[in-house]
Formats: structure tokens, C-alpha cells, sequence
């Protein structure tokens, strides 16, 4: 398991909102799990999670949180040891969006990632190794069996709500659509129901960048150095996509790093490249490269639409409701994939509400512009509360 270094540190004296959590984690299909490509990942299935608020006697206000690509199942509250809070603790908690003084929130870590559930770095049973390239591919919908595997182990068989931004808010289309029985809502934010190719040509220039590194060793760079440089080089790829124009010129424009006039070399420059090579090396502390190639192939994979002929086809019998969120800046997930869902939705009948933010913060609006999105979601929740009506699981 991979431990995000860049979190530990000097430790606050007073534990804010959620205070310190409990991480938790659980071994599910000790017999494998199938997955959507046919193959069977060998069991048991660890999966890490945590648990905010108190679920109630009626078990009808748990809301599961999916995280993005390098986030983990630490969402909100403090972990011993760590200088900074879960990922969404801006959102989760008493009295926030998602009000742990009212609902019972849980996240766990995806499916192929290294935050404590199992993926490329996981030992494989029987060989006391890593699996590396052994790891069989996985899908998003892989990825949300599981969760609804470590819902069952719970005892929650409905789910007021799934939400997440990005990756997060794939999963929580595909629980929609793959479990509309046990859904009543979905917040989905910064995302799409298929990659363009734009955006599959981005993960494709992370990977390749990862695997031309000659520390990858084709996957099996365990107990070594590993592909530092690559990894590094994808982050960078990829955090340039987060950003936005605008935003970029407001944080950098041309400003220079510690000099007062370019150096006509390939030295440091500018204050972005600065910023940029910090991402990179700093994510390569707490981030599996093999887990960075599997999620990215799982976000290139997904199509809400494939085995339905159409994405309102999809949607067709999906009574829970939609709240999709997008950002006006994002120019990795573009507002307009996401009116594209609401569009689907509306057309298969059922409850959709569309509102796009206007942000210079790019695709990383989401986890910032927490003032912006708490009313909607507020709103929206009061509303699916107040009339779901949970039918039959």
C-alpha cells in the first residue's frame, strides 16, 4: 500500500469537523471475483474504506462517496500522523453538503488502486509477489461490484445517494444504471459517460510515459526503484489537464522562478514549470505507477452506453435522480458531455437537474469550489429525502 508522504508532517493540535477517523478495510469473494473481461481476479478481495455519521435505524441514509483517479478511501476527518484532512473533507461533515449530523457516509478505495484495496501492488496468492502487469485488467463497472459487494457486507441495501467528481462520477452513473433498484440519486460531478478521444489521448501519453521509463521493467519494478521519471511525467500531463487557461495565466503567466531574466538554457524558468515538476515528483511518493496505468485504462473504457444501444437506452427504468454538476472552465471533461447525460436522462423519462458553475479552476473546480456546489447539493438532497420512496431492492 502506497502512503501519501505528502500528508504527514507537523500535526494540527485541534481536529476540526469530523475529528480523527477510523480507516477500515474488509475481505470480500474469497472464492475471486469475475470481472467484466471475463478473467477471475483471484480472491480474497481486500477493499479499504471508512464510515462518517451514524447510519440510521432504518438504514435508508447512507450515501456512498467514489473518489477520482489518485484519491483513496480517506475522504473526510483527520488520520493520525497526517497535517492535512481527507479529500473531500470541505464537503463532508457536520453541517456541510453532505451532513454527517444526518447521513451516514462511506468511501472506499477503488478497485487497481494502492490505498488498501487490491491492485498491481497487492500480493498475488500463491507466488508472495506483487501481481505487476499480472493484475488482470478492470472496468468501472468492476469497480462499483465491488462496492455494492462491501454494501452487502454492511447491511445497507439502498443508498440514498452516490456522488463523486470525475472517476467518481463515472461510478456513480454506472450504479445507476447497474443497480437502479438499490439507487434513489446520483450527484455527478466533472465528468462524462465515455472518453472522447481527446481525453483518451492523454491517458495514453501518461502511460506510455510511465512505460518508456527503463525503471518500469515491464511492470515488475517492485522492491526497486520503480519508474520515478515517468510517473512524474504522467502527473505533469495530467495536471496540466486539471487547470485551465485562465486559471493558469491568474496563478503563473510568464512569471519567472528566482531570476530576474531567462537563462537561454533547460534550466528552471518559469514559475509554471516550477509548479509542474513539483506535482510530478511529489505524487511519485504516494502513487503506484502500475495502479495510474490500470485506473487510466478503466476511464478509456467505460461507455455508459455499451449493451444498451443508446445512453437513453441506458437510462430507460432508472428511477433514481440525477443532480450533474459541471464546471464552465473544465476543459478536460467539458460541460457539454455532461448535458449530454441530462439530455439521456430526460429522454428515458427520468428526473435530471443540470446546473454548470462558472470556474477559472478547470477540471479541479470540483474540489474547490465547494461554496458553489454545497447549496445545489443541499437542495437536492433535502428534495430526494423528502419523496424517494426506495422501491424494492
Amino acid at each position: 500500500m502506497t502512503t501519501p508522504s505528502s500528508d504527514t508532517g507537523p500535526q494540527p493540535s485541534v481536529y476540526p469537523g469530523l475529528g480523527l477517523v477510523e480507516p477500515k478495510s474488509v475481505e470480500l469473494f474469497p472464492d475471486g471475483m469475475l470481472l467484466e473481461s471475463g478473467l477471475k481476479l483471484a480472491g480474497p478481495v481486500t477493499v479499504a474504506y471508512e464510515t462518517y455519521g451514524t447510519l440510521s435505524p432504518e438504514r435508508d441514509n447512507a450515501i456512498l462517496v467514489c473518489h477520482a483517479l489518485s484519491g483513496g478511501a480517506h475522504a473526510a476527518g483527520w488520520l493520525p500522523g497526517h497535517r492535512k484532512p481527507g479529500w473531500w473533507d470541505i464537503m463532508i461533515g457536520p453541517g456541510k453538503a453532505f451532513d454527517t449530523n444526518r447521513f451516514f457516509v462511506l468511501c472506499s478505495n477503488v478497485l487497481g488502486s494502492c490505498y488498501g484495496t487490491t491492485g498491481p501492488s497487492s500480493i498475488e496468492p500463491g507466488t508472495g509477489r506483487p501481481y505487476g502487469l499480472r493484475f488482470p485488467v478492470v472496468t468501472i463497472r468492476d469497480m462499483v461490484i465491488l462496492q455494492r459487494a462491501l454494501l452487502d457486507h454492511l447491511g445497507i441495501e439502498r443508498l440514498l445517494a452516490v456522488a463523486g467528481g470525475s472517476l467518481g462520477g463515472m461510478q456513480a452513473l454506472q450504479w445507476a444504471v447497474s443497480y437502479p433498484r438499490v439507487v434513489a440519486s446520483a450527484i455527478v460531478i466533472a465528468c462524462t459517460h465515455r472518453h472522447s478521444a481527446q481525453q483518451i489521448a492523454f491517458n495514453e501519453v501518461a502511460r506510455q510515459a510511465i512505460m518508456a521509463d527503463p525503471e518500469w521493467k515491464n511492470g515488475d519494478y517492485y522492491g526497486g526503484e520503480g519508474p520515478k521519471l515517468g510517473l512524474a511525467v504522467a502527473r505533469m500531463v495530467g495536471h496540466v489537464t486539471y487547470l485551465s487557461d485562465k486559471g493558469m495565466e491568474q496563478k503563473f503567466g510568464r512569471r519567472l522562478r528566482n531570476r530576474e531574466r531567462v537563462g537561454f538554457d533547460f534550466s528552471l524558468d518559469f514559475e509554471v514549470e516550477s509548479y509542474l515538476r513539483y506535482q510530478g515528483m511529489s505524487f511519485v511518493e504516494r502513487f503506484d505507477a502500475n495502479s495510474l496505468l490500470y485506473i487510466t485504462k478503466a476511464l478509456d473504457y467505460f461507455d455508459l452506453s455499451s449493451g444498451h444501444g443508446s445512453l437513453t437506452k441506458a437510462f430507460h427504468g432508472t428511477p433514481a435522480k440525477f443532480l450533474l454538476i459541471a464546471f464552465s472552465s473544465d476543459w478536460l471533461y467539458p460541460p457539454y458531455q455532461l448535458k449530454e447525460v441530462a439530455q439521456a436522462v430526460r429522454r428515458g423519462g427520468g428526473d435530471a437537474t443540470y446546473a454548470e458553475i462558472k470556474s477559472d479552476y478547470g477540471h479541479d473546480a470540483f474540489l474547490l469550489e465547494y461554496q458553489a456546489q454545497e447549496p445545489l447539493i443541499r437542495a437536492f438532497l433535502d428534495r430526494v429525502q423528502g419523496s424517494c420512496g426506495f422501491a424494492s431492492a
